[in-house]
């Protein structure tokens, strides 16, 4: 299985992505350089999968994974609920998708990025 090496050792990748796509489940919308973005799509489109198998198996392999961060974009102030991106994943995305098979994400190629002309791109959940 062949990935990107995006410029950093495996533990500096691995977390990466990790951060990457947990922030795009909790804001659903993130920008990047075009790489990270092509890359991220892999890791996103796995992690919602399992949030469509929905038993325990599906939602343990789903927490190795993504981070432990509050969802403050869907705070619930009159019953003080704080979800977490994984509960965001499982309660709301899975939803969603169910009568999708793939193809949960858009990348859009934007304008290079001023300083170092970076390829940028808006990934974001279809």
């Amino acid at each position: 299985m062949t990935q990107r090496k995006l410029g950093r050792k495996a533990d500096q990748r691995k977390a990466l992505l990790r951060d990457l796509t947990t922030d795009l489940i909790i804001n659903e919308y993130i920008v990047t350089t075009e790489a990270r973005a092509k890359e991220v799509r892999r890791t996103v489109e796995k992690m919602i999968t399992l949030g469509k198998k929905g038993d325990l198996h599906a939602r343990r392999q789903a927490a190795a994974f993504v981070r432990n961060e509050v969802a403050l974009n869907d705070f619930d102030e009159e019953k003080e609920v704080f979800p977490t991106a994984l509960q965001k994943l499982f309660n709301d995305i899975a939803k969603r998708y169910e009568g999708r098979n793939g193809g949960y994400t858009r990348v859009l190629k934007t304008e290079p990025r001023r300083g170092d002309a970076a390829p940028m791109a808006i990934i974001e959940l279809v």
